[in-house]
């Protein structure tokens, strides 16, 4: 694999973190709110990732998985497929004194769990930091390769 692949491959994981990371911190930011554009309590959102082929798609992959010692070209990279919403209904808190209560003074919040959310946020912050090794890693090795031919 080359060290142009190997980046292009690390950057896209990069991306993919930084998105949950804040989908994430919006959870957290969100997990008090009540009224949101759409009406009722906000709804936790997930992020879907989903694995991509580099260049060239499915014939430059069999290309270089046909070629001696090949597979280079068959290596795979990752993307934000999608954002979704929760489907859980919201807890209800009671809290008479609330604006949003209802008649029973019964308040619709978010079910976003502070300690998951954080969890997830960690995950995602460790990932993105592996990343950034890896493209520090290649760096080095690119110089060290231009340091041998002079």
């Amino acid at each position: 694999m080359t060290l142009l692949r190997t980046m292009d491959l690390t950057a896209t994981g990069m991306t993919a973190q930084r998105t949950r990371m804040n989908v994430a911190a919006m959870n957290l930011a969100n997990r008090s709110t009540t009224r949101t554009a759409e009406g009722g309590p906000y709804r936790r959102r997930e992020v879907v990732l989903e694995t991509v082929p580099m260049e060239g798609g499915f014939g430059a992959a069999l290309e270089g998985a046909m070629k001696p010692g090949g597979k280079d070209s068959a290596a795979l990279g990752v993307r934000v497929q999608d954002i979704v919403e929760s489907n859980d209904p919201p807890m209800l808190v009671y809290d008479p004194g609330h604006p949003d209560a209802d008649a029973a003074g019964y308040v619709s919040m978010p079910k976003v769990d502070g300690i998951a959310e954080m969890v997830d946020l960690m995950g995602a912050a460790r990932a993105y930091e592996a990343g950034t090794s890896v493209l520090s890693t290649v760096r080095q090795m690119a110089e060290q390769a231009l340091r041998i031919g002079r």
